[in-house]
């Protein structure tokens, strides 16, 4: 456990070590919540559309704005780099599961991650108004759900990096994972917007966990019951792609080549 906790710490130290790299990575998000702000406050300023009303849209922008900004400090391009350059050579001879090290990485800015929500969400609420706040089981729902998406989030970046191992380039398989996300998660619209057979099909996908469950949740448009399905999707999905992580990464090290002493 002490290699990983040095991950974590490193990880944190050398996100405000390199403050501007930091600052723009989550520029992009913040950015992306105000342009959102502005467009579903033009659309929804007279009348509800398809049941969302400003009220629980701002709420929804907001919680899908604190789902974006949770592991955004996982570091998956130096990953990819290390894999494409050969040096991921290096890190199977470290005394750590290679898993584990890049989720302990992904972890150790993730009090920065939660100060920077409390602070932006917290400025919009002040300058835009409250929020209702689901109450009782409905309130530990959310919570559960937002938990669950810090692995799921990680877990589907470091599948897609791995990709890396049989790619030449990584700029195309993150904008493709960026995309899907995007717009299967509900990051961008709210998925009921989505034709029925592609919400039907997002819900029930890894995606819909990032942004979708804990925003339903949240405003209270799926009841505790529905909810607690939901929540049990997203862990059903962590687990199903911790495994298969797993095996990607069997078979991923075996088209690993060295050259050189």
């Amino acid at each position: 456990m002490r290699g990983y906790r040095a991950l974590a710490r490193a990880t944190a130290r050398a996100a405000l070590t390199y403050r501007l790299s930091f600052v723009l990575g989550i520029g992009t998000v913040l950015v992306q919540l105000v342009a959102l702000l502005a467009v579903w406050h033009a659309i929804l300023a007279e009348a509800p559309v398809n049941g969302f009303t400003w009220p629980q849209m701002r709420a929804y922008l907001l919680v899908a704005f604190a789902a974006g900004t949770l592991v955004s400090i996982l570091g998956d391009f130096r990953m990819a780099f290390r894999i494409l350059d050969g040096n991921v050579a290096l890190d199977l001879v470290k005394p750590v599961d290679y898993q584990k090290a890049r989720l302990a990485e992904s972890l150790g800015g993730l009090w920065i991650e939660l100060l920077l929500i409390v602070v932006v969400v917290g400025g919009t609420l002040a300058l835009t108004g409250g929020v209702d706040v689901p109450a009782g089981p409905a309130l530990a729902l959310f919570a559960t759900s937002m938990l669950l998406l810090v692995p799921l989030k990680f877990l589907l970046v470091y599948v897609s990096t791995l990709a890396c191992f049989w790619t030449q380039n990584y700029m195309g398989v993150q904008w493709a994972r960026l995309a899907v996300i995007n717009l299967l998660s509900g990051a961008l619209i709210p998925l009921v917007y989505l034709p029925h057979w592609l919400a039907t099909a997002a819900q029930w996908s890894p995606f819909a966990g990032l942004t979708s469950t804990p925003a339903l949740i949240f405003l209270g448009r799926v009841g505790v019951r529905d909810g607690l399905v939901l929540v049990l999707v997203q862990l059903a999905w962590v687990l199903v792609l911790w495994f298969g992580a797993r095996l990607i990464w069997r078979q991923a090290v075996r088209r690993l080549t060295v050259n050189g002493g």
